[in-house]
């Protein structure tokens, strides 16, 4: 089995986040060998300083957490965080548009920073605590018809985050060449090896320590 710190995408968004706070996390995901950071735009060309000399990847968050702002504001975050150092790029869907079913705009809005950030991995939240099963299908097959390489359950800012049910919906949706990351809430190993026995390539955790420490007691 491939080891569970190689899942983890350690995750730091809050906005009270300090420079300490961030300096933590890398010198964490170095010790234990998680396979990214995930912070927010302003601190990837810090992270991009500590982890030079590491294997661990930074990912960057573009119209986050609420996904509204215009497909220019998102181009351009995606943009400029690849710039200063982003390996990954983790970008909300505008969900008031998917349940206006405006489908070709947020095709041709994923498509768009796709484009930008060329060969650089892209997810897409569908935040799917505000979806119906339907609708989680729907969005899902536009983030791989716009050629994105993930779905991203949940911002983590959300009343839920993953559930096994949503990512099995997510799954049922999408082909085989399409990974899952699945985020928000997953706080111990016994949950997050659900998650991986049920497919998915990616965890965003804050909680990737416990994790870890959680693998090792029942060792």
């Amino acid at each position: 089995m491939t080891p569970i710190n190689s899942y983890i995408d350690h995750t730091l968004l809050k906005p009270t986040a300090t420079l300490t706070d961030i300096r933590s996390l890398c010198e964490e995901a170095k010790k234990y060998e998680f396979f990214s950071v995930c912070v927010n735009g302003y601190y990837v060309p810090i992270c991009e300083d500590l982890l030079r000399d590491s294997k661990v990847r930074i990912c960057s968050v573009i119209g986050f957490p609420l996904g509204t702002m215009s497909s220019r504001t998102k181009m351009f975050e995606a943009e400029d965080a690849i710039s200063n150092g982003a390996d990954e790029i983790d970008m909300v869907m505008n969900l008031g548009l998917l349940k206006s079913d405006k489908l070709n705009w947020l095709e041709n809005e994923i498509a768009s920073v796709k484009n930008i950030i060329g060969i650089k991995i892209l997810k897409v939240i569908i935040e799917t605590c505000y979806l119906s099963a339907d609708e989680i299908s729907i969005a899902s097959k536009i983030v791989e018809s716009a050629g994105a390489d993930y779905v991203k359950t949940s911002t983590g800012f959300g009343p839920k985050g993953a559930s096994l049910e949503v990512v099995s919906e997510i799954k049922k949706s999408i082909s085989s060449e399409m990974k899952i990351k699945a985020s928000g809430g997953i706080k111990d190993f016994i949950t997050a090896k659900a998650y991986i026995d049920l497919g998915v390539s990616r965890i965003g955790t804050s909680s990737g320590i416990a994790i870890l420490n959680g693998e090792k007691s029942l060792l």
